[in-house]
């Protein structure tokens, strides 16, 4: 899963329990001031993907979006959860094959 929305303790719980169910996840931020670091660094800490920290420049936001859709190894993914659009957006215009693959 890409996951690109707030990163806050509500987030932390989804991220977990998306794994706990099976999941792989991989998370940026949606907003580049919304971003707990602690929160953040406590996902990283526990072996999640987590690509966000508070007050990122616009050009490291869509790098950390980047990160998430970037397929690593044999992981792809195939489902997005966007707040905003970003990650869709990026999907679509940059990783189309991946993109094509999200059911």
């Amino acid at each position: 899963i890409v996951g690109c929305t707030h990163i806050n303790a509500q987030t932390a719980v989804l991220i977990e329990t998306l794994a706990a169910l099976g999941a792989t996840v991989r998370w940026a931020a949606c907003n580049i001031y919304s971003t707990q670091n602690e929160v953040a660094a406590a996902l990283a800490h526990a072996g999640f993907a987590i690509f966000a920290w508070r007050a990122e420049s616009e050009e490291a936001f869509w790098w950390c979006i980047d990160q998430c859709c970037t397929a690593s190894g044999t992981w792809q993914p195939n489902m997005i959860l966007d707040d905003g659009g970003d990650a869709t957006h990026l999907m679509l215009k940059k990783h189309t094959t991946a993109f094509k693959l999200i059911k």
